[in-house]
């Protein structure tokens, strides 16, 4: 793989990454509900589906997917009732904790990794749009493992980075707006977890027409 192409490459994730995913809104979400540092679950949770889904084109799974559009339909319909579960959660927890100081709030980084699991892998398609995306940027004449370890490590590097950056800039906002806006936290968490929820609803509805 040449210099020019894996520029090209990057500048195509980079722009496709511009506008947040439901995976950038529950990064958001999580950080400023527990803190930075225990959200990077949530994205370590993420690049792990993104990593399966990733090695599962590149096996040439991506025919099966497109095969099992019944239970990949359902499996999308799960992640959006769950993560609509947990906004709404947090938005009723708001009303709770009004006028109400109190400390970041706990949880098993098993839970906050299995959150961003499973938003990743509701929307199991993702194999179909890596196994459309590498092949544009493979050379037929240079070993295809170690090319398309560098297009899947690129791609974990940008998307690790961006949730990140979202997570940081989540997480300074809580400490700004401590104490006594422990409630606004939780609304604006809980709005975008029905944000992501609404944006895989909305996927899943345009793929299944």
């Amino acid at each position: 793989m040449s210099w020019e192409i894996w520029v090209i490459y990057v500048t195509t994730v980079l722009i496709f990454m511009s506008t947040p995913g439901p995976s950038h809104l529950l990064m958001l979400s999580n950080s400023m509900a527990h803190g930075f540092k225990p959200s990077l679950a949530t994205a370590v949770g993420d690049l792990s589906a993104n990593a399966i889904q990733m090695l599962a084109a590149g096996i040439g799974l991506a025919a099966i997917i497109v095969a099992s559009q019944n239970a990949l339909t359902i499996i999308k319909w799960v992640g959006v009732a769950y993560l609509l579960w947990l906004g709404i959660k947090m938005l009723r927890q708001s009303t709770t904790n009004k006028n109400t100081a109190q400390p970041v709030k706990k949880i098993s980084l098993r839970i906050l990794w299995m959150q961003g699991f499973l938003t990743s892998a509701a929307n199991p398609k993702a194999v179909v749009f890596f196994a459309a995306l590498f092949p544009q940027f493979i050379d037929a004449n240079t070993p295809f493992a170690l090319q398309f370890f560098i297009l899947s490590i690129t791609y974990i590097v940008i998307d690790g980075s961006f949730l990140a950056a979202y997570g940081a800039s989540a997480s300074w906002l809580s400490k700004k707006l401590k104490g006594k806006a422990n409630a606004l936290l939780d609304r604006i968490g809980g709005i975008f977890l029905i944000g992501a929820a609404v944006l895989l609803g909305f996927k899943t509805l345009r793929e299944s027409n």
